[in-house]
């Protein structure tokens, strides 16, 4: 019989299995037996935050830049429950990630003992799975069985909630017996159906005026170079969605950036006009779709992604493929007749050259879209880059060029303002040796401020970059919109001045407040070893360049784009 030890040290081992190096969390009464242990495993890197919300933005910036398995410790109760924004923001963006909880001794559960939540109730509909482990003996198999859940078919988070006795029950562990699957109902690996790649192959192959919609997918899949060469054999042109971006290089002539309400006009009209849409690892959501009966008219659809609920959710699909992109990918590049473009290439180009939709506007002040196009031209697209959610996520998916695999990180599905700060953290980790820029608005920037000491504790080099304009800006123009102007609680007025609160932190700041002196500061944030935050003091716009309503129309596109 094996070794009989504490099911603290269970998790720890099994941890250790799962290739985990790095964990973020905040101890707290019920998993305190746990980091009690964590002393005896100094391989396990534990990184301390300063909220949970913190911790599992961070572990879930570490997935994504890693393509590894995040982790997050919490207590029970609030700390528990701190998690559920953290869970939800990688739900719905596919990313793995496993949580671990403490829960109360197992004869105070359901008696509203103190700190007391039903986190596995709680976290139901945020989370790929969950489990409350009431024996010690579970700990092996069900860590296993978590891990292999949240990285196998369409990735997704995990919830592991503990008892605090079962950390101190004693039970054997055998990694050999415990990491043996037995799933009978989940099949992640779905065996790509040849048919539906003939199929897809022929509508290709006879398509005039194919364009590809790059989702998150394909970079889950790590199948950018067969993206690539997928769209140069058969000159697709390449538009992403918000989380594909960075999944094809913006520097290629195929490159046609991003469409829906916030992306570039002329990406939209391109899929408008297409007589095929090949939609590859993505989801096809309202933000792109719009109103999904006026979408793509004009064009078959194929659609490649492992998740099969995703197929026909939104819109009608000709060619269905399920299946893992790069598996795809690799079936379906060489069935591909090389083919010349040339005529649908020119009209993508001059659709372009009709709606210059990253123009920015002429001012004497500083505009949110002058630093971000800054920062691109400096980092030449060779940085890390994380942001929270509002006008400055839309300003650096228009403006910043990405050349570099896997080099965007933002909450795309949920919109998590506050998800900038910790998401850097983990990148950070994640790559230490790059440069990882982190893009904030200054409502955005605040919801997570205190993970600031983190930075300074660990001296990250992350450089954060606020584009400060006192609004919530994104608010301010949907108001002016949509609700006719009537502007109601997006003014901030009582901002903190965010240099002298990076100096609080022992982080160098900067204040920019006028054009000259944007390229000096970012170079100057880019040659310091260490934590830098750069307020840039932007002038409020009364839109983010270009916009069209939510299910509108190319023709309304085009009406929108004329007025500016």
């Amino acid at each position: 019989m094996k070794d009989m030890i504490k099911g603290s040290e269970i998790v720890c081992k099994a941890l250790l299995k799962e290739g985990v190096d790095t964990v973020f969390g905040i101890p707290g009464g019920a998993i305190l037996p746990l980091y009690g242990t964590l002393n005896k495993f100094p391989e396990l890197r534990h990184i301390l935050t300063r909220h949970e919300q913190g911790a599992c933005h961070a572990a879930d910036g570490y997935s994504r830049t890693t393509g590894k398995v995040g982790v997050a410790f919490a207590t029970s109760g609030p700390g528990a429950t701190n998690l559920i924004t953290g869970m939800a923001t990688a739900m719905m963006d596919s990313v793995p990630l496993i949580a671990i909880t403490g829960q109360v001794g197992r004869p105070a559960i359901g008696t509203d003992a103190f700190q007391e939540t039903d986190i596995t109730g709680a976290t139901l509909p945020v989370t790929k799975h969950n489990y409350l482990v009431m024996r010690a003996s579970d700990l092996g198999p069900i860590i296993h069985e978590a891990f292999y859940i949240a990285k196998t078919g369409r990735p997704g988070p995990v919830l592991i909630d503990i008892p605090k006795d079962v950390f101190d029950e004693l039970a054997s562990y055998d990694y050999k017996k415990d990491s043996q699957i037995n799933l009978p109902g989940y099949d992640p690996y779905i065996k790509i159906d040849e048919n539906q790649i003939e199929k897809a192959v022929e509508l290709i192959n006879e398509s005039k005026k194919p364009v590809i919609l790059s989702g998150h997918g394909v970079i889950i899949s790590r199948a950018q170079d067969k993206l690539l060469e997928l769209a140069e054999k058969a000159q697709i042109p390449v538009v992403t969605t918000l989380l594909g971006i960075s999944s094809f290089p913006e520097n290629h002539i195929l490159s046609t950036g991003f469409p829906g309400m916030h992306g570039m006009a002329y990406a939209s009209i391109a899929l408008d006009e297409a007589d095929l849409i090949i939609g590859i690892g993505s989801r096809f959501d309202d933000r792109i779709v719009g109103n999904a009966k006026r979408f793509g008219i004009n064009s078959k659809k194929i659609h490649i992604d492992i998740d099969p609920a995703e197929i026909n959710k939104t819109v009608k699909i000709d060619a269905p493929i399920i299946g893992d992109i790069d598996g795809v990918l690799k079936i379906l590049n060489p069935k591909i007749n090389t083919q010349n473009h040339i005529e649908w290439l020119k009209q993508v180009e001059h659709i372009k050259a009709e709606h210059p939709s990253l123009t920015i506007p002429e001012s004497e002040s500083l505009l949110g879209q002058q630093v971000i196009k800054t920062l691109s031209d400096i980092t030449k697209g060779d940085a890390i880059i994380c942001t929270g959610v509002g006008q400055h996520q839309m300003w650096a998916a228009q403006h910043y060029q990405f050349t570099k695999p896997n080099s965007w990180l933002s909450s795309g599905g949920l919109g998590t303002m506050g998800y900038e700060i910790p998401s850097a953290i983990g990148a950070q980790f994640g790559a230490p040796d790059k440069t990882v820029w982190s893009i904030c608005g200054d409502g955005g920037f605040q919801m997570t401020i205190g993970e600031l000491a983190t930075v300074a504790e660990n001296n990250l080099p992350i450089k954060y970059a606020i584009l400060n304009n006192n609004h919530l800006g994104m608010i301010t123009q949907w108001q002016d919109m949509f609700y006719q102007g009537q502007n109601m609680q997006e003014t901030y007025t009582g901002n903190p001045d965010f240099v002298k609160l990076a100096e609080a932190y022992g982080i160098k700041g900067i204040r920019v407040e006028n054009q000259d002196q944007v390229q000096s500061a970012i170079n100057d944030a880019n040659n310091y070893d260490g934590p830098v935050i750069i307020d840039f003091v932007i002038e409020k716009v009364d839109y983010v360049y270009p916009m069209i309503p939510a299910g509108g129309s190319v023709d309304q596109l085009i009406e929108e784009d004329k007025k500016k």
